[in-house]
């Protein structure tokens, strides 16, 4: 930790206010980048018989606080940029995924007997990269260690597939809704059932994260239930088993294409690579041999979702203004080049609409990190509104009798982070803390 800033500690307890500052910043859970916001709300006695608004229950002004501002945490995923809220992310994450599997969060328990099946979607090759092949050597003729800075880049630069590397990454979201379509096509022919027929007997439902591989190809890690016809609320007919869902998901990934651009007179289709993984995940009724549990998964799973392509590939946490700031930035050359095809190709009026240059420090890939379906479980809002109705609820004043309230609020943006000394504070109230983050 880095030494305190005299000057403005010693004013905010010739004040009496490193007290309150302390219990305001704790309030923000460590986050390393809260958002300050100036501003004022009023709580007011509203008479639900009448409809008058009568006198003022609570005031807060942003002025009258220990920081001089309102802040609130920044919620963001990545533990690159506040590690704090992105294991807040992780966690709900994780919430998000168990009660898929084993039940709560509004969803009922018997879901943990429905056919679940863990599932994870690679890339095509774009051309040999080092890697770690079992006991094998590479094929550069190298063992590489796990560290190794190699893994991941190509064997030869020359001959990588950058521009197909960066339209897979934006089209690896399309390619998976092929695939959901494709899915459901053929667990109703396993069925003997029409598609239309299909919605009558059963559903499909999923939760997937995406994580970059060391090459920087996004893939996919999916939880894949089979439910009844309305969702996990009812029990899936008697022929949908864990196998018939399996086998279906191997067909269905192999069969779906994602058109793609035509770039100088090169067509794209886009498809999952050969190595698809299909586990069956065991039921509380039924183990079979397997190792595969719900709780790991879903812990399996959360693990990826606050990491994005600069955990796995060494490239950027935020956008590119201009492809200059490539000169002062520390990046592998594959990375660099996987951000400069980005960027050229996001130049061409014919694409456009992948916006590439907006996403380019994504190494095109502009999808959402974590998605599911709307019958798989709850939802990160739903869990987000739950610990905020939570936190309001343990600062509120008392209720107003024979009646309900009224909040009146308007709040401007301040600015980003911490003042000098509240730094200081804030990453001195958790031991193990870094500066700027109180994690």
């Amino acid at each position: 930790m880095t030494p305190p800033p005299i000057v403005q500690i010693s004013s905010l307890a010739a004040l009496g206010n490193l007290p309150a500052l302390a219990r305001q910043l704790n309030g923000l859970g460590g986050c390393a980048q809260p958002i300050r916001l100036d501003g004022h709300r009023t709580t007011h006695h509203l008479d639900t018989t009448t409809g008058e608004i009568g006198g003022v229950l609570h005031h807060l002004n942003s002025r009258d606080l220990p920081a001089g501002h309102l802040m609130v945490r920044c919620n963001n995923r990545r533990t690159t940029r506040c590690p704090a809220c992105a294991e807040t992310y992780r966690r709900d994450t994780y919430h998000l995924i168990s009660s898929g599997l084993r039940g709560g969060k509004g969803v009922p328990e018997e879901v943990a007997d429905h056919p679940r099946v863990f599932a994870t979607f690679t890339a095509p090759s774009f051309g040999p990269v080092h890697n770690r092949p079992g006991e094998r050597p590479c094929r550069c003729g190298v063992r590489h260690d796990q560290d190794d800075a190699l893994l991941g880049s190509p064997i030869d630069p020359t001959t990588y597939d950058y521009e197909a590397a960066v339209l897979w990454n934006a089209h690896a979201g399309p390619l998976w809704r092929r695939f959901t379509i494709h899915l459901r096509r053929e667990i109703a022919k396993r069925a003997g059932l029409t598609q239309r027929e299909f919605r009558d007997h059963a559903r499909v439902s999923f939760a997937k994260v995406a994580e970059y591989q060391k090459r920087g190809a996004v893939h996919f890690h999916a939880v894949i239930r089979l439910d009844g016809p309305s969702g996990g609320s009812t029990p899936p007919p008697a022929w949908a088993t864990a196998e018939l869902l399996a086998d279906a998901i191997q067909t269905a990934a192999t069969g779906a294409r994602a058109a793609g651009p035509v770039v100088d007179g090169r067509p794209h289709t886009f498809a999952f690579g050969r190595q698809l993984d299909v586990r069956t995940i065991r039921s509380r009724h039924f183990e079979g041999g397997q190792n595969l549990t719900d709780r790991a998964v879903a812990a399996y799973i959360a693990k990826y979702a606050t990491k994005g392509a600069e955990a796995a590939t060494g490239t950027l946490d935020r956008p590119l203004r201009f492809i200059a700031e490539l000169a002062g930035l520390d990046l592998t050359d594959h990375a660099r080049r996987l951000i400069r095809t980005a960027w050229w190709l996001g130049a061409r009026k014919d694409l456009a609409d992948l916006r590439l240059r907006a996403w380019a420090h994504m190494l095109g890939f502009r999808g959402h990190f974590s998605t599911k379906s709307r019958q798989y479980s709850t939802t990160l809002g739903a869990l987000r509104e739950a610990r905020a109705d939570w936190r309001r609820d343990q600062a509120a004043p008392p209720a107003a009798p024979q009646g309900s309230t009224l909040v009146l609020a308007h709040w401007a943006y301040a600015g980003v982070g911490l003042p000098p000394g509240a730094e200081w504070l804030a990453a001195s109230l958790t031991p193990g803390s870094t500066k700027g983050a109180a994690a």
